[in-house]
């Protein structure tokens, strides 16, 4: 790898700037981010030496930092790439100078062979020609937090294949301990195993184990306890156990550090005027009071919209901090989640609207909400059966989500609170949409409504 210092490309093969397009950022260069190198540019004519190739070692950043701030670049472009780029984002910000990390799609290579040094030319001129948009990235305190939520997440994911296992180990013996019990890491499901474990057998004295609230009487029990025990199956039951208990644990550990993280996110300045609603059931499985820490950084209660629990909440404030003030509108702010129309039009005629596929975390967050609401019994459960009527499932559950992101808008930016609306007033403004429905078609038809 050559040298950071070295040159390896002349200006000649710099771009030159065309006529048609005004260059709006003077002082921009262009990154292309690789494993193991890093290719930048910067204005052509200023310096002989507009194109430098560095290495991906901290020295090598502080060496690219400096090559930067030499050529008096104010802000720079890059390609989110993998993780790569969160190092180099790290460092040029702190050294002041603003990073716009881009979407790939956003930045296409122009017809031709693609190597990595016409890649960081042809972003440093789509950027000096402000043609390249700033992804969101949240505040540094939020990073932190939702680097700890989303490995919490993880290890979730994690513990929920050792369970996966540990139900395959029991079929195979024909225990068929899960089609009885909801979880069988709940108190029930865990108490019968463990005394398996121990070296019962006897499926009515492991059937007594139940809990009181268990839906099954002891004597189905009994008979999916009935088995065949095989000892490699039991090995592996053993230690899956075991795993899964050392993910628990360290979910725990995780649930302590968030809070602490959460600690050093200021609260908001209304947040002890406007109490919290009563609480709700649970906190989503977090160990802290995750909805009270929710209404100190935002100054509202989220939780008190139907749907939305502690640990969506919590996924909203990880994924986005409560400053909202990088989206101008609710519009702009539901189609960075990816939940509004993406209308395309060509020949004056919409060829799709559909919504724009995203791997966004706050997205299936409240994709997640929407879908509850169908078996809730307030209003918005009502509207979401109402719209899986008319839409369909994927359709409707699209649309309130997009509903909820709305809501969530509105509390944040503008520090109000939820009012909760009843059956009865939903039902009242169906009826009043249907009156000014037939007031119209009778006067387009020439005709009177008259009340009985």
């Amino acid at each position: 790898m050559p040298d950071s210092t070295s040159s390896t490309s002349s200006s000649s093969r710099a771009p030159t700037a065309h006529p048609e397009f005004a260059i709006v950022r003077a002082h921009a260069a262009g990154l292309d981010i690789g494993a193991e190198e890093i290719w930048a540019a910067s204005p052509p004519g200023e310096h002989p030496q507009t194109v430098q190739q560095f290495g991906t070692f901290t020295t090598d950043l502080h060496a690219l930092k400096a090559w930067l701030k030499e050529r008096g670049i104010k802000t720079v472009a890059m390609e989110s790439t993998g993780v790569y780029w969160i190092p180099i984002y790290d460092v040029l910000d702190r050294a002041g100078i603003e990073v716009f990390l881009v979407n790939a799609r956003h930045v296409k290579s122009v017809t031709g062979r693609k190597t990595d040094l016409l890649d960081c030319q042809w972003i440093q001129k789509l950027h000096s020609c402000g043609l390249l948009h700033g992804s969101f990235r949240p505040s540094q305190k939020i990073v932190g937090v939702r680097s700890l939520f989303r490995h919490r997440a993880e290890l979730i994911r994690e513990a929920a294949s050792c369970v996966q296992r540990m139900q395959k180990a029991l079929t195979q013996m024909n225990v068929q301990l899960h089609h009885v019990v909801t979880d069988i890491t709940g108190h029930t499901g865990l108490a019968i195993i463990e005394a398996i474990l121990a070296g019962e057998r006897n499926p009515a004295t492991l059937a007594k184990l139940r809990h009181h609230r268990c839906k099954q009487n002891e004597a189905t029990i009994a008979k999916a306890l009935t088995g065949t025990w095989l000892d490699e199956h039991l090995f592996t039951i053993r230690q899956h156990l075991a795993t899964w208990k050392h993910f628990q644990a360290q979910i725990a550990n995780t649930d302590t550090a968030i809070n602490e993280a959460l600690g050093d996110v200021p609260d908001h300045p209304d947040a002890n005027r406007t109490p919290p609603a009563p609480p709700k059931l649970g906190q989503g499985g977090l160990g802290f009071d995750a909805r009270t820490a929710c209404h100190q950084k935002f100054g509202v209660d989220l939780t008190a919209i139907e749907g939305i629990g502690a640990n969506t909440a919590m996924t909203i404030l990880s994924e986005i901090g409560p400053d909202f003030s990088r989206f101008p509108t609710s519009a702009a702010f539901c189609a960075w989640l990816g939940l509004a129309p993406n209308t395309r039009i060509t020949g004056g005629k919409p060829i799709s609207s559909r919504v724009t596929r995203t791997h966004n975390r706050a997205n299936l967050a409240l994709r997640q909400a929407a879908s509850a609401l169908r078996r809730s019994k307030s209003a918005l459960g009502a509207l979401a059966r109402n719209l899986e009527r008319r839409l369909g499932a994927s359709r409707s559950i699209v649309a309130m989500a997009h509903r909820l992101a709305r809501y969530i808008y509105a509390m944040v930016t503008k520090g109000s609170a939820y009012v909760v609306r009843s059956l009865e007033d939903l039902e009242e403004r169906r009826r009043d949409q249907q009156k000014r429905q037939l007031i119209h078609l009778a006067s387009e038809l020439g005709y009177g409504l008259v009340p009985q």
